[in-house]
């Protein structure tokens, strides 16, 4: 089990963590009922934060910040020696989650996505893991919600008597979810984005052996070109210089120059 604190990859404190430690730290905080913010990024998460300081501030006052993507292990590794021996990625945390939670007894919440990604993304979980408590859903409003929206939100999550909440709202708005309602909830928050539609059967996951060398975006960007194209084909060459600049110490990425937000952004 490895958990050694945070490492600063562009600014953005990235946690230096296995699977098998990140699981314990949300199964530890839901026993104990303790908030805890987790998002797992990849290039683009990282870089969402790189290129937005009041972003920067957030991803950086979330409690863990799993290493999703390839390169940013590769980052950890190169530059603090981390020894990191595998990613720690959001689907596969996702199902490790579940499946302690279901020999724990700890009931989950899903939030985010549509409805019947909801309902397929449940029904593949109860099958994969008979024992789990799944204590309520609540779909996406694919919109900025009202501060009453909110409080409903939150009073649905706790009347549910959910342990662990799992959020799909896509990146970056499913971390702002995390930090804007880690204070309110005191269970884990875990931001998980594409696990919901990989889970409910509704999207494919690259090949093992593309996820292996780092080219898991290569096969996304062929599945939705519209939608992922700037995202990969823009960001990933701009986050190969950054780091670049970062590992030859031609430019200093302070986190201390994060910018704390004015207001909630009530994603929903």
């Amino acid at each position: 089990m490895l958990d050694a604190g945070k490492r600063n990859i562009l600014g953005v404190n990235v946690s230096v963590i296995d699977y098998e430690a990140a699981v314990d730290r949300i199964v530890q905080a839901a026993k104990a009922k303790q908030g805890l913010s987790i998002s797992a990024l990849a290039v683009h998460g990282v870089m969402t934060g790189a290129l937005d300081d009041t972003h920067r501030y957030r991803l950086n006052h979330l409690d863990l910040v799993c290493p999703d993507g390839q390169p940013v292990r590769w980052a950890l590794n190169f530059l603090y020696q981390a020894r990191l021996s595998d990613r720690v990625y959001g689907p596969n945390l996702t199902l490790l989650t579940c499946e302690r939670a279901a020999k724990e007894g700890l009931s989950i919440f899903l939030y985010g996505s549509r409805q019947e990604v909801l309902e397929a993304f449940s029904e593949n979980l109860r099958s994969r893991f008979p024992g789990l408590q799944i204590a309520g859903m609540q779909p996406s409003r694919f919109r900025q919600t009202t501060l009453e929206e909110k409080q409903e939100t939150i009073a649905q999550i706790k009347a549910s008597g959910a342990d662990i909440t799992f959020v799909g709202l896509g990146c970056p708005r499913q971390e702002v979810w995390a930090y804007e309602y880690r204070d309110n909830l005191s269970m884990p928050l875990l931001a998980v984005g594409a696990a919901f539609d990989f889970h409910a059967g509704l999207l494919p996951q690259a090949p093992k052996f593309l996820q292996n060398i780092g080219m898991e975006w290569f096969f996304r960007l062929l599945q939705e070109p519209k939608r992922l194209w700037k995202r990969y084909v823009l960001l990933n060459p701009h986050y190969v210089w950054l780091l670049s600049l970062q590992i030859f110490k031609l430019r200093k990425f302070d986190p201390a120059t994060a910018i704390p937000p004015t207001q909630d952004m009530r994603y929903g």
